[in-house]
């Protein structure tokens, strides 16, 4: 809301010549807009950020606000008030559309000397605060966000017609600054008003400049203009390397010998170039190797490469000609590098993200610390935005404002994590809040129950957003993945991108473990779900939530996982899993709460204290139900001894999963929040079972609130730092490292928390990190017997594969390690064993071969 305030200023009603002379006369960091005067288009260029996106246009030589409403900004990304001192000057002319019963409440001008939290020019841009400077539709004087007590306006009626040229110039001296504020007719016949602010703080007139358009109240009209927007003078710091596009950032991944990579473009107008193009550097040459056009609603261009050489770093540049500024095209260069796939190395490193919400953005301490593990890959594994995101809530509907609301916050995500992406392949699946739920269960892809809103739609299944919405958003963040195992659409005609990745070795299982998920409110009408926890307080979800028809991953993905977990073909000697969150409910509240609604208010412990009187809880949003489909999910991936890489819980953590017995299936780590906004914790009433010496009494065997047997190694519970702000390093931030060595055949899970870095003497992951499994306790279920020994001549780490003959069910496949095996069985009867490489001709297969309990027996194969 507009202020009221008095200050001492000096009052100046003389007509001036105009001060500001051409940007390129004064210094080498002026500035002029010259914005292109026959584009229309959301995207005013590559020096700004539009808060919000789709509230700001191009058109007609000048910059539109398109929208009346609080803080719309349009932030200036290449050009700031500097440390340094010296005077300056701004100018720019604007007008109002129409002037409207709450005008005198509304304003519009320059923010100058904006700041963010995090000391970032992107996080000025996006939440910079500073000195509010302009004038009001009525003709009066604004400074520092409050009307300007006892000081003569001027005549309004050009604000609504041609407009008026608003300066500031700032003056130093003698250790502070003088400010004056000069409306000019916009006919150059003089000065209409002028005034004096002495006594400007230097800090306040240090750091970024804006333009605003500030209204009171919400609609949906256009409210100001601007066009000719000039800075100039010896405070004026300028770095041109801040330009964020035309072309935002990329991603790629690298599998089978094909490439696929997303360039993530702006929305651009009807009159700007719709062909975008990769180009390889080689021999010291640029070639052009694919070229895409822009998808009209993700606003992207994908490219493919088959039979990719990848025993090279192969750097790459997308080009994209655009009009920036008057009427020329400029050819725009986006740089990277698509590095060879590492299969020499002995340990391939995975960096793992999760839940990234705004509060450090953009998150730079998370950016240069991931760097200094030098990952191999990244893996983002959902919730990449938040609704909130960026200020301003969020708009679902019409579509196009929806999708630029949707891009806003998507674009914010990339530009954060751009310099890791542009060389590394990333690994980039949707959660619930990327589709603007706190919780999905999109059952095949459905709409959600019509007439519900907020909880009762989502508890109803399926997806709240128009389908074309969502396979917008699955195509910004997936469509760089390898090709979908089964590309049959869901309902809606939403897509889906389950696949496999291949990569120096190791290959990925990619699930999405949402879309076809079922609902527990109509299965389970007796337990009264609201929001996913049920609100029935004599409902038992051990015995009566895992309930016939009720699905997890769906058979579509059951199938993919049994063919995955049974192909080792072009040497691969390891597998993961990767997807949102994971298969169990690592998770405690209060006893008196009735559902997670109160996490957030609940307060963070010192180190070392434990809260009392908690249960464990059953989050039917968690992958813990229901239980028979998380069983059977499990039964497949142990087929493969794979981990499981996940996020979503807001609670890092590090399980071994359990079926049937404890520790039967496989390990898993749960990465932390980036920024965390639902700090889950783990303080079980009871120590866990089975721990060991000296660990956490919440480690050890656990059943959690389904029943579902769980391990617990290591749980990074929120906790006071004494860091601020509290709200992003007290709720144990941070992100995850997987750590995979062919030699040893084992898997490193660790922790880290955003704020550590690794590179520095002691520094540590969380507590009860680093861990390290080997492959085999992937697969850690107590043996019924064993086949004769295995030994192999003419090759060394073949494939081995045991099925049950009488079932002809794959028992599981391993590609061992060195020339010697002896197969573990877990029933009686008899099987077959394949060896060799699959899918050549060195690959055997012995049949009827029976359990025995001779320890010398042995089976030699020969090659």
């Amino acid at each position: 809301m507009l202020r009221v305030k008095t200050i001492q200023i000096t009052l100046t009603l003389a007509f001036l010549s105009c001060l500001f002379w051409a940007c390129a006369q004064r210094n080498s960091a002026a500035y002029c807009s010259d914005w292109p005067s026959e584009i229309t288009r959301t995207y005013i260029g590559p020096r700004y950020w539009a808060n919000r996106l789709q509230d700001w246009k191009l058109a007609n030589g000048r910059v539109e606000c398109v929208f009346s409403g609080r803080n719309r900004s349009l932030a200036l990304l290449t050009h700031e008030l500097g440390e340094q001192t010296g005077d300056f000057e701004l100018r720019v002319r604007f007008g109002f559309f129409q002037q409207n019963d709450d005008s005198s409440l509304a304003w519009a001008g320059f923010r100058i000397g904006a700041k963010g939290r995090f000391n970032d020019y992107r996080d000025t841009a996006v939440h910079g605060e500073g000195l509010g400077v302009g004038v009001t539709p009525d003709g009066r004087f604004v400074w520092d966000d409050s009307l300007l007590a006892d000081v003569p306006g001027f005549d309004p009626s050009a604000l609504q017609n041609e407009g008026i040229d608003f300066e500031v110039q700032g003056q130093f001296d003698d250790g502070t600054y003088q400010l004056k504020l000069t409306v000019f007719a916009a006919d150059s016949s003089g000065a209409l008003a002028q005034i004096t602010i002495p006594d400007v703080a230097d800090s306040a007139v240090v750091g970024g400049l804006a333009l605003v358009s500030d209204f009171p109240q919400n609609k949906l009209q256009s409210s100001t203009w601007f066009a000719d927007w000039r800075i100039n003078g010896g405070k004026i710091a300028a770095d041109e390397n801040r330009q964020f596009g035309p072309t935002l950032f990329s991603q790629y991944t690298l599998s089978k010998n094909i490439l696929k990579m997303t360039a993530q473009m702006p929305p651009i107008g009807a009159s700007d170039a719709r062909q975008v193009i990769l180009e390889l550097q080689r021999n010291g040459d640029w070639q052009p190797v694919d070229t895409s056009s822009i998808d009209e609603q993700a606003r992207t261009a994908s490219f493919r490469v088959e039979n990719w050489q990848g025993d090279e770093d192969a750097p790459y540049r997308i080009v994209y000609d655009f009009c920036a500024q008057g009427q020329r095209i400029e050819r725009f260069f986006y740089q990277g590098t698509i590095r060879h796939e590492p299969l020499e190395k002995e340990t391939l490193v995975m960096a793992a993200f999760s839940c990234n919400n705004d509060l450090g953005f953009p998150h730079g301490e998370v950016v240069r610390n991931v760097a200094v593990h030098k990952p191999d890959l990244l893996f983002f594994s959902g919730d990449q935005i938040y609704e909130g995101v960026g200020g301003f809530g969020v708009q679902r509907a019409p579509f196009e404002p929806a999708a630029l609301d949707y891009l806003r916050k998507w674009y914010l995500f990339g530009w954060a994590f751009a310099d890791l992406m542009r060389d590394r392949p990333t690994i980039t699946i949707t959660d619930d809040h990327d589709v603007y739920h706190g919780n999905v269960w999109g059952e095949s892809g459905k709409a959600t129950k019509p007439g519900t809103a907020g909880a009762d739609a989502q508890d109803s299944g399926g997806y709240k957003m128009f389908p074309q919405w969502v396979r917008l958003v699955e195509r910004t963040q997936t469509s760089h993945l390898p090709d979908p195992f089964d590309p049959t659409p869901v309902q809606q005609g939403i897509g889906v991108y389950y696949c496999d990745l291949d990569y120096a070795g190791v290959s990925f299982a990619i699930l999405e473990d949402r879309k076809f998920k079922s609902a527990p409110k109509a299965l389970l009408p007796e337990a009264q779900i609201w929001n996913g926890w049920p609100q029935n307080p004599q409902f038992d979800a051990k015995t009566q939530a895992d309930v016939a028809g009720a699905q997890l991953l769906g058979q579509r993905q059951l199938h993919f996982l049994r063919q995955w977990a049974a192909d080792w073909r072009d040497g691969i000697w390891m597998k993961a899993v990767l997807s949102q969150t994971i298969f169990t409910n690592l998770a405690t509240l209060p006893v008196e709460a009735k559902s997670g609604a109160i996490i957030p208010s609940l307060p963070i412990l010192k180190p070392g204290e434990f809260a009392q009187n908690e249960k464990i809880v059953h989050d039917f949003d968690s992958n813990g139900w229901p239980q028979s489909q998380r069983n059977a999910a499990l039964s497949e991936i142990r087929k493969a001894f794979a981990i499981h890489v996940a996020g979503d819980q807001h609670l890092g953590s590090t399980v071994h999963y359990g079926i049937d017995d404890w520790r039967d299936a496989g390990t898993a780590l749960c990465v932390p929040a980036i920024s965390n906004i639902w700090p889950r914790r783990w303080y079980p009433p009871t120590e866990g079972q089975n721990r060991q010496p000296g660990t956490p009494r919440y480690t050890g065997d656990f059943e959690d609130g389904f029943g579902n047997k769980m391990s617990v190694y290591a749980v990074a519970n929120p906790q006071q730092t004494g860091m601020k702000p509290p709200l992003l390093y007290d709720r144990a931030t941070g992100y995850g490292i997987v750590r995979f060595n062919r030699t040893r055949r084992e898997i490193t899970f660790e922790n880290w928390p955003r704020w550590t870095d690794p590179g520095a003497g002691q520094s540590k992951p969380y507590a009860g990190w680093p861990i390290t499994f080997r492959q085999s306790d992937n697969y850690a279920r107590q043996p019924a017997g064993y086949l004769p020994e295995l030994r192999i001549t003419g090759m060394t780490e073949p494939v081995v594969q045991i099925v049950d003959e009488a079932s002809g069910e794959i028992v599981y496949t391993l590609r061992i390690d060195g020339d010697r095996f002896r197969p573990m069985i877990y029933g009686d009867g008899r099987y077959s064993i394949g060896i060799g490489e699959q899918g050549t001709e060195k690959w055997q297969v012995l049949k009827g071969i029976a359990p025995t309990t001779d320890q010398q027996a042995v089976l030699v194969v020969e090659f």
